[in-house]
């Protein structure tokens, strides 16, 4: 998994929620959009956990999506909302979470996605 968010707070949180699992690993983390691109090229991770609102975002979709072929997309935001998931559409995101639900749901979602499935957000 590679955790991509603008807050150093939010990451730490994430990190702390994965920590104990055997079976999903934290291989990198990015505050910024481009560093998110260059870190998803050069780790390639299977899960890429997305704040939809993260400084610099966001180019084409085709090109996110050339840049990030092989990573399943699991958007975060606070407030789950008719942008939001527009925004997480854009992107070709494969699941979309708010942020306030991320202790009951992101292990289930990263699991999901990292076997293969995605769900419409």
């Amino acid at each position: 998994v590679l955790v991509a968010d603008d807050s150093e707070i939010m990451r730490r949180a994430i990190k702390f929620l994965l920590r104990d699992r055997e079976d999903i690993t934290v291989v990198g983390e990015a505050a910024t959009f481009p560093e998110a691109l260059q870190k998803a090229t050069e780790l390639r991770p299977d899960v890429i956990v997305l704040d939809l609102h993260l400084p610099d975002n966001y180019r084409e979709p085709s090109e996110v999506q050339s840049l990030l072929a092989g990573s399943k997309i699991l958007a975060i935001t606070l407030g789950n909302d008719d942008v939001a998931k527009a925004l997480a559409d854009y992107i070709g995101a494969a699941k979309l979470l708010d942020k306030m639900n991320l202790m009951q749901e992101l292990i289930p979602a990263i699991l999901q996605l990292a076997a293969g499935g995605s769900s419409p957000h």
